[in-house]
C-alpha cells in the first residue's frame, strides 16, 4: 500500500484495539465474553488477570475515520493512526463494566471466569470463526497498547464513549439485556 501510495494512491490505515459494539459480529466481546442473545450469567474472559488489554467500540472507530476521511486532503498519502480506546490495565475493567451494567439493568450479578486457551485451542479445529480469533489469542498474554498521539494532533482528541456507555449498548445491540428483563417482568 505505501508503494500505491507513492503512485497516486491515497491510503488511510486506522489501527484500533479489539471491537465491540451493537450488532458487531466476530470478536472476541461476543463470541468470548457474552453469548448472545441470553442472559448474561458468566462473563468468560480469555486473559490472566495484571494483563492489559485494548478495547475499541465500533461507533468510535466509525467516527474517527469519518472525522479522518473529511480532513483527507491534508493528511500524507500514506497515512497510518492508532486509536487508544478503553485500555483494560488489568484485565478485569471490561468484565467489570459488563457486570455493573447487567447488575444496573437487570437486577442480575454475573459471575466471571476464565476461559482456558487450551481449551479454546481445542475448539479452533471445530469453528472457523473461533480459528481467526485463535489465531490472536497472543494478545492475551502480552500487552499490547497503541498510542494514538498522531491521531490526537490530527483530530485535536480521539471519539470516545465512556466504557459503560458502550458497553451497555453493545449488551443492548446483543440482546442480553432485553431479555433477561422481558423474562424478569414475566416472572414478576
Amino acid at each position: 500500500m505505501k508503494k500505491a501510495s507513492r503512485e497516486g494512491a491515497r491510503v488511510l490505515i486506522v489501527r484500533a484495539g479489539d471491537f465491540f459494539g451493537p450488532a458487531a459480529g466476530n470478536n472476541w466481546f461476543s463470541q468470548g465474553l457474552v453469548k448472545p442473545g441470553l442472559p448474561v450469567k458468566t462473563i468468560r474472559y480469555p486473559g490472566r488477570r495484571g494483563v492489559g488489554h485494548q478495547w475499541s467500540y465500533l461507533p468510535d472507530v466509525g467516527r474517527t475515520m469519518v472525522e479522518l476521511l473529511a480532513r483527507r486532503d491534508t493528511l500524507d498519502a500514506f497515512a497510518s493512526f492508532h486509536m487508544a480506546g478503553h485500555w483494560d490495565a488489568d484485565g478485569t475493567q471490561m468484565s467489570d463494566a459488563i457486570r455493573r451494567v447487567v447488575a444496573r439493568r437487570t437486577g442480575n450479578r454475573a459471575a466471571r471466569r476464565g476461559i482456558s486457551l487450551v481449551a479454546a485451542h481445542v475448539g479452533l479445529a471445530v469453528r472457523r470463526d473461533v480459528s481467526r480469533m485463535g489465531e490472536m489469542r497472543y494478545l492475551w498474554k502480552t500487552p499490547v497498547r497503541m498510542d494514538n498521539a498522531r491521531l490526537v494532533a490530527v483530530l485535536g482528541r480521539e471519539p470516545h464513549t465512556p466504557l459503560d456507555h458502550a458497553v451497555e449498548a453493545t449488551l443492548d445491540g446483543m440482546g442480553n439485556l432485553d431479555k433477561v428483563e422481558g423474562a424478569r417482568i414475566a416472572a414478576g
